[in-house]
């Protein structure tokens, strides 16, 4: 099977709106459970989680916290022919990464001036000018003004202005609006600040939540503890792309968006500890995971530049070596650079004609049709992803973020 040639239309399904669950259960662990074991389908409740995790696995969770990443401005207003006033056009900024300063935590602590990349909502009614708003944060009143920089591909190069003390982290959480999916439907609620966010989010930087980990609960995770199942954490920040339509026919016309990763050189020495095995918690955690490998890759040939791109997987004039060769290589890279966090970016595409390395079990959601992450699943059950869409269809799943989960057990 030559990858790139896979068709989107063949990973399409039947999803009705009303299987896409617009809210949380009250209880985030009573999530029904659907467990694939090679080839066997059962099901199970989320708090049973434990059961199918062996005694001593290392388990991944992506520790990102989503940010309130919309904001919204007003036009002034605006004279009309008539002589009254009307009231100016909405402009939706969506931040997507930043810009200046370029790495997260700094650009979130910044005050005064920052840039991100956004995406701008009715752009047509914001041709030039400064959008401005009053707002109150800690019983302060701000004036935060925004202007367009430049273009960045199909994004903007946005600078955010504010005359307070506050850093970009306080603006943000204080005028912001928490970005939930697209396909909800429906408007960001005060409850979404909460649900939308996983238990252990710690690192923020996310414009949408990793939502395998949404089920999650200190009763579970304490009861992963007890069972002897190890924990660690990484970081990817989950970008707006993660919603992105496969458009062309062919997957080798899509071009994947980038994200970026932290791995704590602490994690790299338990992976190689455990054999170079793990579960993998979502999706991004497992991008994440399986990036480390082609970056051992690239440490190995002496790089110094470890973004993985795209099609590097599926590149047969590139050596393979074994997790372990590429484990140490990596971290060899760290040791010899002092670096307790790697922090780099990956654009991987995990498609049927993968081969998984280093993830052995995967915990994840039910995913839209024709979407880069169906093809991920695809890759990690070899093609059985359709047996288990319908069965997850025929016995009453949830589907989507807030939307039941599986133990995917190759």
């Amino acid at each position: 099977m030559i990858t790139q040639h896979i068709r989107i239309k063949d990973f399409s399904y039947e999803l009705p709106d009303e299987r896409i669950a617009k809210y949380p259960l009250k209880e985030r662990d009573n999530s029904k459970l659907l467990v694939y074991d090679k080839g066997t389908i059962t099901e199970d409740v989320f708090t049973s989680l434990p059961d199918y995790i062996p005694e001593g696995m290392l388990m991944i969770f992506n520790n990102t916290k989503v940010i309130q990443a919309r904001l919204h401005f007003r036009k002034k207003r605006e004279n009309t022919a008539d002589g009254t006033t009307a009231e100016g056009a909405l402009i939706e900024v969506f931040c997507l990464e930043p810009a200046l300063p370029k790495e997260y935590q700094t650009n979130f602590l910044t005050k005064g001036c920052v840039q991100w990349y956004c995406i701008v909502g009715n752009l047509k009614k914001w041709k030039t000018g400064i959008l401005s708003r009053e707002v109150q944060i800690a019983g302060e009143t701000v004036i935060l003004e925004c202007e367009r920089k430049a273009t960045h591909g199909t994004s903007w190069v946005i600078e955010f202005r504010w005359n307070s003390n506050h850093t970009w982290a306080e603006i943000l959480d204080g005028i912001g609006e928490l970005p939930i999916p697209p396909y909800l439907n429906r408007k960001t609620e005060e409850s979404d600040k909460t649900t939308y966010q996983t238990v252990y989010s710690k690192i923020k930087g996310s414009v949408a939540a990793p939502t395998a980990g949404l089920h999650f609960t200190e009763r579970v995770l304490e009861s992963l503890d007890r069972k002897g199942v190890e924990r660690d954490e990484l970081t990817l920040h989950v970008g707006a792309g993660t919603f992105k339509p496969v458009k062309s026919e062919e997957i080798g016309s899509h071009d994947m968006h980038t994200e970026h990763i932290a791995v704590k050189r602490t994690t790299i020495e338990r992976l190689i500890a455990h054999g170079g095995e793990a579960v993998a918690v979502g999706t991004t955690s497992v991008r994440t995971l399986e990036s480390l490998y082609y970056m051992g890759i690239k440490a190995m040939n002496g790089e110094e530049e470890l973004h993985v791109e795209q099609w590097m997987p599926y590149d047969t004039t590139i050596a393979h070596p074994t997790v372990m060769e590429s484990l140490k290589a990596l971290l060899s890279y760290m040791q010899k650079r002092d670096m307790e966090v790697l922090h780099s970016s990956t654009q991987i595409i995990i498609a049927p004609g993968y081969h998984y390395h280093i993830v052995k079990r995967m915990v994840t959601n039910f995913h839209q049709p024709q979407s880069t992450l169906l093809l991920l699943v695809s890759a990690f059950v070899k093609g059985d992803w359709r047996k288990i869409y319908d069965y997850a269809l025929s016995h009453d799943f949830r589907f989507l973020s807030y939307g039941d989960s599986s133990i995917l057990i190759p």
